[in-house]
Order: structure tokens, then C-alpha cells, then sequence
């Protein structure tokens, strides 16, 4: 957003962050799968946030276990995802 000249501050950020990368996936200056992707792991963590409020709250009465979000194929998918925001995202830069 920054190389394109788009500064987002609060309140609010992250809904300005989204509605700025949403247009730019409209207006075809990047990916549209770049755009689900991130809408994607935007819902994944704010349910992961949920679930550390609660596991905060339950902290003195059990103990921690592994979450079931921790698991490999969620980590692969994250990698690839990673991998693919970042071509994308050097090739704008470097236009």
C-alpha cells in the first residue's frame, strides 16, 4: 500500500488496510486471489485471537494443550500462501 502511496492510520486501520487492498484486487493492480487469501487469514485470526482470550482466561484452572490449528497441513498452507503474497508483492514493488 505504501509503494503505491496509500497510508492507512487508526482508528480503524486494519477495516482501511482491507478496504484499500480490496480495491487495488477490483481495479486488477493485484491478484484477486491475493485479496481471498487474506480475507481468508484475516477469519483465521480473529478466531485464533478468540481463542487466546479464552485460553487466558482459563490459565489458572487447566492446562495448555495443542491446538488443533497447529498442525502441519494449516502450516504448509500458510507457507504457500506466504510464498505467493510475496512474488506478488515484489513484482508490484519492482514495476
Amino acid at each position: 500500500l505504501l509503494k503505491k502511496g496509500i497510508k492507512v492510520s487508526p482508528p480503524e486501520e486494519h477495516r482501511k488496510t482491507y478496504d484499500e487492498f480490496a480495491r487495488l484486487a477490483e481495479e486488477g493492480v493485484i491478484d484477486i486471489e491475493l485479496l481471498k487469501i487474506y480475507e481468508s487469514i484475516y477469519i483465521k485470526a480473529d478466531i485464533l485471537l478468540n481463542i487466546f482470550e479464552l485460553e487466558k482466561v482459563k490459565r489458572s484452572r487447566f492446562t495448555y494443550k495443542r491446538m488443533p490449528q497447529a498442525n502441519q497441513e494449516p502450516a504448509q498452507e500458510s507457507v504457500k500462501n506466504a510464498q505467493f503474497f510475496f512474488k506478488h508483492m515484489y513484482a508490484l514493488c519492482h514495476k
